[in-house]
Order: structure tokens, then sequence, then C-alpha cells
């Protein structure tokens, strides 16, 4: 008698259950690392504006209320995961902060709202910048 060549039952069934444990482990820290590289875009971005602001403190002696006064393009990267608000009030002397709120999704990330303001202070400070 010639035996058929192939695998059994058994041995599929190990096989999708090996490949389906280390699946379970490693999809949540894929998805951590997605996290912290769209954080690290929207910090890009905080970076960004904060550079344009003190330029133009320094070219009209005011910062910008909005990211349209200092003709920032949101990535496309960035705009589905965080709602990016500025604030700059009228005062002396002059200051602003802005801010990156993750959307859903991205709001599992653990250093959540990110902000930067006129004097260089990021928050939140403890290992997300």
């Amino acid at each position: 008698m010639q035996r058929n060549a192939g695998f059994t039952l058994i041995e599929m069934l190990i096989t999708v259950a090996v490949l389906s444990i280390l699946a379970a482990i490693a999809y949540p820290s894929y998805q951590d690392q997605v996290r912290k590289s769209r954080r690290a875009e929207a910090q890009s971005l905080l970076m960004d504006i904060g550079t344009r602001q003190q330029q133009r403190l320094l070219d009209v002696r005011s910062y910008a209320a909005s990211t349209a006064e200092l003709n920032v393009n949101m990535p496309s990267s960035v705009r589905p995961h965080y709602t990016i608000t500025m604030v700059a009030p009228a005062s002396t002397p002059p200051s602003f902060t802005v801010t990156a709120t993750p959307k859903p999704g991205q709001d599992k990330d653990k250093c959540g709202t990110l902000t930067l303001n006129n004097a260089g202070a990021k928050t939140p400070a403890s290992g997300c910048w």
C-alpha cells in the first residue's frame, strides 16, 4: 500500500494554535508602536508650529492665534488622530500654547494630550517627548 503524503488534521490544528498565540502576543505590541509613531508625528508638528510662532514674533512682534495665520498645513498622518488647537492671548509679554489632543483610537496612548508653549515647555514631560 502506498501512503498519501500530507498533513494530518492534528498537525494542522497545532500549527494554527501556535500561530494564533504568536499573533495574540505580537498584535498589541504592533499597535503600541503605531501609536508611538503617530505621537512622534504630532510632536514634530507641534515643534514646527512653535518654530513658526517664534519667527512670527521676531517679524511682527506678536504670536498668531491660529495655524491658518502661520500657513501650517496639517499633515494627513496627524489630522485623523489628533486635534490641534492653538491659543495666543493678547497679553504682555506675548504668549502662546499649542495643544494636540488625541482622537479615539489614539487616546489609548499613555502620553495623552501634548502641549507646547512659548517658553518651550512640553507636557507631559515624563518620557513622552
